[in-house]
């Protein structure tokens, strides 16, 4: 029998497999005895799901098992976005919330996300205890239920949409009076994801001539992972371009992440975008406070906190980082290379939908397209590029690197490493600012390498230097 194991983004497995409705109640009732020890239960949970196959399904047998519990549950209506999970456990001041999600994993998996009470992604010291709890409970299920007509009866399921407090509240967020001013023409691509009612609603109820893609749920998200990457949205870099669009916007399954594509049709990396907004964020809109990036995102970010004196947090991967940095109002923007983006003030969670708002935001005040804006700020800080590439490793070259790390490089490609950061995995810095990263995977023969110069040219070197020692 496998045991429940939660990753950075909660628990995920393939559906019938491991991700079974014995196994999701399982969780829940883990989680319920969470929140009881804690003292905290009284306060309710947030409960949500997204498109994937029977998630409103799981999500209700979630709602059961909190409410047999004694739990007050606050159950969407429709699909909803991870980061408005977040908003309404803020909102409501709840206990936590649950999302019945697998992000942008492709759409064989579900997964269940759970959110403390601060909103952010949940810490360790939460999930190892959710985890122990579980882990005992399938080895000894004894799971509390009751029916939803039971639990409506005693008032403990509370069914609602959530679209509107959001959406009012992102009013406050972003600045829409420019965005309405310039009336770009947008187009959007929520992947067959739960943005839908979301991002398309608010631009249509300003006026914008905006055109969706893949407007319907498919729990097969055409066939492919619901991921805003590159790849994945050459369809709307297409009509981007034919159409003549400011713009092409997209999230992912739970549109906690963002893909962007320039009125060229270029896509804008995450890397990219987070430089950007942070630079925009101090320079325009005038806000206080530093930037914080995990391990594995660009130095460009560095740059720009040095042309305006700021500070910033390298945290390891895992947004749950950044997120208490926000919840603390210690930083004016917080990203990762996976396109996690959030700002002050708002959500301490990713959010896609923001992202996408405040990219549209961008080019209609500075009155020019983000790769221009990109251009212009590599005038000031000098081109950064970076590359993310996965290498299958064998168990024999596994246990050759894991040694070959541990002693460390002197250099590559010629340049001294001057500097080596094990926060999370292995950074080694160049003497020229150039660096490699080298993370293991904890659940697959993988290490993730990343590499960052200033060139294509360097990038690429580097890039081959790094695969070189891996594989040598």
């Amino acid at each position: 029998m496998s045991k429940i194991k939660f990753g950075t983004s909660g628990w995920r497995a393939i559906i019938s497999d491991e991700f079974t409705v014995e196994n999701v109640k399982i969780v829940a009732q883990a989680i319920a005895g969470h929140l009881k020890d804690k003292g905290i239960a009284e306060k309710g949970v947030v409960v949500g799901y997204d498109t994937r196959f029977m998630s409103e399904y799981f999500a209700e047998r979630v709602a059961r098992v909190l409410a047999a519990n004694g739990i007050k549950v606050f159950l969407s209506e429709h699909a909803l976005p991870t980061p408005v999970v977040s908003f309404e456990i803020l909102r409501r001041k709840a206990a936590g919330g649950i999302n019945i999600t697998a992000s942008h994993n492709p759409p064989e998996y579900n997964g269940l996300k759970f959110s403390p009470a601060w909103a952010g992604p949940a810490l360790p010291e939460d999930t190892d205890d959710i985890e122990r709890r579980a882990n005992a409970l399938m080895a000894d299920p004894h799971v509390s239920d009751i029916s939803m007509d039971e639990a409506r009866h005693r008032g403990l399921i509370e069914e609602s949409s959530m679209v509107k407090p959001y959406l009012e509240d992102m009013r406050k967020k972003i600045n829409f009076q420019v965005i309405e001013a310039k009336a770009p023409r947008v187009a959007m691509d929520p992947l067959y994801g739960t943005s839908r009612g979301y991002l398309d609603d608010i631009l249509k109820g300003i006026g914008l001539d905006i055109t969706v893609l893949h407007d319907r749920r498919d729990p097969y998200f055409g066939g492919h992972r619901p991921e805003p990457d590159e790849e994945y949205l050459e369809g709307l870099a297409k009509v981007v371009v034919d159409g003549g669009y400011s713009i092409g916007l997209a999230t992912d399954g739970d549109a906690d992440r963002y893909g962007l594509i320039d009125e060229g049709g270029e896509f804008i990396t995450p890397n990219e975008m987070l430089a950007l907004a942070f630079d925009y964020l101090i320079r325009v809109r005038g806000l206080e406070g530093g930037v914080a990036r995990s391990v594995a995102t660009t130095h460009l970010v560095d740059r720009v906190a040095k042309l305006h004196g700021r500070e910033v947090h390298e945290t390891p991967v895992g947004f749950k980082f950044i997120g208490e940095l926000i919840a603390k109002d210690s930083i004016v923007i917080g990203g990762e290379e996976s396109a996690g983006l959030t700002i002050k003030g708002h959500v301490p969670e990713k959010d896609g939908i923001l992202a996408c708002l405040l990219a549209l935001e961008m080019v209609c005040a500075e009155g020019m397209s983000l790769r221009k804006q990109l251009d212009r700020l590599f005038e000031k800080t000098g081109k950064v590029l970076t590359r993310r590439v996965n290498i299958t490793l064998t168990d024999e070259l596994k246990e050759k690197l894991r040694a070959k790390l541990a002693k460390g490089p002197e250099s590559f490609g010629g340049k001294k490493v001057v500097k080596t950061v094990t926060m999370d995995g292995h950074k080694f810095i160049l003497e020229d600012g150039s660096w490699l990263l080298m993370r293991l995977s904890g659940t697959e023969p993988v290490v993730r390498l990343y590499a960052e110069a200033g060139s294509p040219d360097e990038l690429m070197a580097l890039s081959k230097e790094g695969e070189k020692f891996i594989k040598g």
